[in-house]
C-alpha cells in the first residue's frame, strides 16, 4: 500500500475543497471556504434522540470558540432542536432532555444555518467527532449540497499520539492500550470534570482537553 505523503495529502484535501466549493448549492455560504482565522478554533458537541446517525436526531447542540488557546466561553453558541419526534424514555435518561425541554427548540434548518454562521470556516475541536459531525452533516447536506468542509481536530486522537509517543519502544510495537475514556483522559490530563451528555459540558471538557495538549505536545 503506498503511504500518502504530506505534500500529497494537502494536494488531496485542496482538491477536494475546491469540488465542494463547485458543489456548494448556497453561496452564500461560500464563507465556509474561507481560510480560517490563524489561532482560532470551535470546540463542538451535539446530544441526539440516540447513536444511529440513519435514524436518530440532534437535539442539542453546542460551540465554543477558541482564540490563541482561550476557551471565549461568554461567546458560546447553545441550541435545542425539537425534533420530529420526542425522544425514548432511554435516551432521556443519558441527556436528560424531556419532550417539554425541547417544545420550544428550533427546527433543524433554522438550527444549522446559526451553527454554520457561527463556525465560519475555523476547525472543529471535539471527542470522537467523527459522529458529532456525521450528525451535523445530516443536516448540512439537504442546505448545502456538500457536507462541512471544516477541518475536524479529535481531542480522542490527538491524545493517542501523545501517549503513543510516550511509550518506550517494546510497548509500541506490542501496539500497547491506550484509556481513551473520556474521563480517563481528563483525569490523566488533570482537568476538571463536568456533568457528560451535556452539549455545553462537553464541549467545554473537549476545549480545555485540547488546549493541554496543544501546550504539552507543543512545549
Amino acid at each position: 500500500m503506498q503511504m500518502q505523503t504530506p505534500l500529497r495529502s494537502s494536494w488531496i484535501k485542496r482538491l477536494t475543497h475546491k469540488l465542494q466549493k463547485r458543489s456548494l448549492k448556497d453561496s452564500s455560504y461560500s464563507f465556509l471556504f474561507d481560510v480560517p482565522p490563524p489561532n482560532e478554533f470551535v470546540a463542538i458537541d451535539c446530544e441526539t434522540t440516540g447513536l444511529d446517525v440513519r435514524r436518530d436526531e440532534i437535539i442539542s447542540i453546542a460551540a465554543i470558540p477558541i482564540k490563541n488557546m482561550q476557551l471565549l466561553t461568554s461567546r458560546r453558541l447553545e441550541l435545542l432542536i425539537k425534533p420530529s419526534q420526542g425522544p425514548s424514555k432511554e435516551s432521556v435518561k443519558v441527556h436528560r432532555l424531556r419532550e417539554c425541554d425541547l417544545e420550544e427548540g428550533l427546527d433543524a434548518s433554522t438550527a444549522i444555518q446559526q451553527f454554520l454562521r457561527f463556525i465560519g470556516p475555523r476547525p472543529l475541536v471535539g471527542y470522537y467527532t467523527e459522529f458529532d459531525i456525521a450528525m451535523l452533516n445530516k443536516l448540512v447536506y439537504p442546505l448545502l449540497g456538500i457536507r462541512m468542509p471544516n477541518t475536524a481536530l479529535d481531542v480522542c486522537n490527538i491524545y493517542y499520539d501523545y501517549k503513543f509517543s510516550q511509550l518506550p519502544p517494546y510497548q509500541q510495537y506490542a501496539n500497547a492500550d491506550i484509556d481513551l475514556r473520556f474521563i480517563s483522559l481528563m483525569t490523566d490530563l488533570e482537568l476538571p470534570l463536568r456533568q457528560g451528555h451535556d452539549a455545553f459540558n462537553d464541549a467545554e471538557m473537549a476545549a480545555l482537553a485540547f488546549v493541554k495538549l496543544q501546550a504539552i505536545t507543543q512545549s
